[in-house]
């Protein structure tokens, strides 16, 4: 979405759609301030069982908007986005983004997968990929 459309994110899933109840109950609770954060959709993802796609949904539904980005990538004031390149990139780190590529893109959720099996920040993954100048993509929340 552009910033011209920002607010407008249920046209994104159609007239008609409904978000589940419960979803829908548990997104009201954790929205302030029309904002949700990245990490607070993934908690409700988690303890509800359904995936961070349909947490997604309900969102943009209830027109809320998505902030800070586990990866640093938007939803930070005052300039947006957070994550830097990393001064160094290990070998090891490099050769899993590189191996994880998707159309020369590195996927969310293969993001998230790579820190966790080695033992890195989530952040530390999305700075190694802005020193290699590679996009992550595939949001898992849907948000890009």
């Amino acid at each position: 979405m552009t910033h011209e459309d920002a607010g407008h994110y249920a046209a994104k899933h159609g007239a008609g759609v409904q978000p589940a109840p419960e979803i829908a109950e548990a997104v009201r609770g954790k929205v302030k301030d029309g904002h949700i954060t990245c990490a607070a959709m993934h908690k409700i993802a988690s303890d509800l069982k359904t995936t961070p796609a349909e947490v997604g949904m309900a969102v943009d539904l209830m027109e809320a908007r998505l902030t800070r980005c586990q990866m640093g990538l938007f939803g930070y004031a005052p300039e947006s986005r957070i994550v830097k390149p990393a001064d160094e990139v290990s070998s090891e780190l490099e050769g899993a983004i590189r191996e994880s590529l998707t159309h020369g893109r590195l996927p969310c959720l293969s993001s998230w997968e790579i820190a966790k099996r080695l033992g890195l920040a989530k952040m530390d993954v999305a700075c190694a990929c802005e020193a290699l100048h590679v996009k992550i993509s595939s949001c898992q929340l849907g948000a890009f």
